[in-house]
């Protein structure tokens, strides 16, 4: 087996071993393949690495887009660009008659291989055939569905990666695209071809990359950060993005934080929120069972002891009951980034699948992160739900995939979030996924709900004390959310009239007059459905242990469950 240079990246490494071993021909690199990679002498291109490093004596590089056409590319060496020409013209044909007709630039290519592997052995030649943005020419579709062109390029595709003939040979077809989910499953799903996927610069290539910068530009004046604390505070970005930050005028803690903010999100095309966390466990009111665990699980992640850490949690309860606060609150006690997944389905074929790949690959490249979906139950989907071709179903094993990676332990920390968790399929619920189930209720005492005005009073800036407060006659049926409304209109009433100290007197004039939500029901259903789904019995309060006790378990809360959830479905 030819072996490779000691810097090569492990893909690369990997595709050249598949290659040199026999085993297959035919690659799909996937990914971040539009950055920049390591090159013998400096930094260039995927398709450089690809023409100079791994076919970088091979006879013949073919490049084929659907805008610049077919054409040879022999990466930064002009020399060797002007015979393969000669040696193009002759085996192939003419390169120009393709420029524009993939239909045309395939016939040729295919003519090309045939040839090939006809030729006596003394006229037979080493060739690369490298296809970019391949998902326009072999697009994710179902057969039949598909134009005649398009299913006709697949089809020669599929030919020349079972062919023989062009395994025994020195030939090679790599196509490139930056999602793999885009591309048709014919070829992804083939077992003639190896799919590879090229991560995210790790931290050592960071640093890598960030003393071959330096090298060539200084860093920006007034940097407060070393080469080694730069590589270390920028994962999950690629190295064209790090290139532009390095380019930055000036590089201190503020520049850093919104710089990696716009590029993570720009990365991952808008489907997710990057949040710095500007709370801790300690501003959270009541649920100190909960607060408990969190905080001896992120003492153990920040120690590095990710054996005894759960792959995610599961945090439940009514509407209102601060479930994102919560995420937000435990990474910032293990002192972390929190991404918020946006709802990244799209209408087009093919493309929730890819977006959610884009964003999985930036999560595996950030961690630790805690990675926050809101709305679990409907943004994940179902195994076995229809009436979308099928891509709820590949959603989910995507995410249930990734959750169940323990390779990730400690490092992509799970956070779905869910009023309704009886909706949510079991598989991610169970042990090795979302382990935890953390169930989170309306404030009972009157500590908790002083507490709580006292938490969002300082949170809007406002002075607030918890002997200033009455008591509030709502207990079990205010939400943090309610309580957050109360002092946002008590802070608004004070504005108007000028009067920035009588806060707690505008807070009692709004008590007297809020009324609560009327959706007894769905409240309620929302509350036992977090009880049955809690996973340890002490996170429940003790006005939720009773209401277990008062049911005669938990068949007698499902019971009640299964009664309101008929009253609901007749209404």
């Amino acid at each position: 087996m030819k072996s490779v240079p000691d810097w090569f990246p492990a893909w690369a490494e990997r595709l050249s071993e598949l290659y040199y071993s026999g085993a297959t021909a035919a690659f799909v690199l996937h990914g971040n393949v539009r950055d920049y990679v390591r090159l013998s002498d400096g930094y260039g291109t995927l398709v450089d690495f690809l023409a100079e490093q791994i076919y970088g004596r091979w006879d013949l590089v073919l490049y084929y887009d659907l805008a610049r056409g077919l054409r040879v590319f022999a990466g930064r060496d002009a020399s060797r660009l002007k015979e393969m020409a000669v040696r193009a013209n002759s085996k192939v044909g003419d390169l120009a008659a393709a420029r524009k007709d993939p239909a045309t630039a395939f016939a040729l290519l295919d003519h090309f291989v045939q040839q090939n592997i006809m030729a006596e052995q003394e006229d037979r030649v080493s060739a690369a055939i490298l296809i970019d943005h391949a998902s326009f020419l072999t697009p994710s579709g179902e057969p039949g569905r598909l134009s005649q062109p398009a299913s006709t390029q697949i089809v020669t595709l599929l030919n020349w990666a079972a062919s023989p003939h062009v395994k025994r040979l020195n030939m090679a077809i790599t196509l490139i695209d930056d999602a793999a989910l885009a591309l048709n499953e014919r070829i992804t799903g083939n077992p003639h071809v190896v799919t590879i996927e090229v991560p995210l610069p790790d931290e050592k290539e960071r640093e890598e990359f960030v003393r071959f910068s330096v090298k060539r530009q200084a860093l920006p004046a007034g940097t407060e950060y070393t080469e080694e604390a730069i590589a270390k505070l920028t994962a999950g970005l690629s190295l064209v993005d790090l290139e532009m930050m390095l380019q930055s005028q000036k590089l201190d803690s503020t520049t850093m934080r919104t710089l990696k903010k716009d590029l993570i999100e720009r990365q991952c095309r808008g489907l997710v929120e990057f949040i710095t966390p500007k709370w801790k466990l300690d501003v959270l009111v009541g649920h100190e069972p909960v607060k408990q665990r969190l905080r001896e699980d992120a003492a153990l992640l920040r120690q590095g002891d990710v054996d005894s850490m759960p792959m995610g949690y599961l945090v439940c309860g009514p509407v209102g009951t601060g479930k994102s606060f919560l995420s937000q609150c435990l990474a910032g006690e293990i002192g972390v980034p929190c991404l918020v997944l946006k709802n990244f389905r799209s209408k087009y074929v093919g493309e929730t699948e890819a977006n959610l790949e884009r964003v999985l690959g930036v999560l595996r490249a950030m961690g630790p992160v805690v990675v926050v979906i809101d709305e679990a139950d409907a943004a994940l989907g179902d195994r076995d739900q229809g009436g979308d071709s099928g891509t709820s179903n590949r959603v989910f094993s995507m995410i249930a995939a990734q959750m169940g990676d323990t390779h990730y332990r400690g490092r992509i920390l799970w956070m779905l979030l869910t009023c309704r968790p009886d909706l949510l399929p079991i598989d991610l619920k169970r042990q090795g996924r979302a382990e935890v189930h953390i169930p989170l209720f309306y404030p009972s005492t009157q500590e908790e709900i002083r507490g709580m005005f006292v938490a969002m009073a300082r949170k809007v800036g406002a002075n607030l004390t918890v002997d200033q407060l009455p008591d509030v006659k709502l207990a079990g049926r205010i939400s943090g959310a309610d309580v957050e409304g109360i002092v946002t209109r008590a802070l608004r009433r004070c504005r108007i009239q000028g009067a920035s100290d009588q806060i707690p007197a505008q807070i009692v004039e709004v008590l007297n007059g809020f009324l609560p939500s009327v959706e007894g029901i769905e409240k309620e259903m929302q509350e036992i459905a977090a009880i049955l789904e809690c996973t340890d019995r002490e996170f429940l309060p003790d006005a939720m242990k009773k209401k277990l006790e008062d049911a005669a378990g938990r068949e007698g809360l499902q019971h009640r469950f299964v009664e309101l959830r008929r009253l609901m479905q007749l209404s």
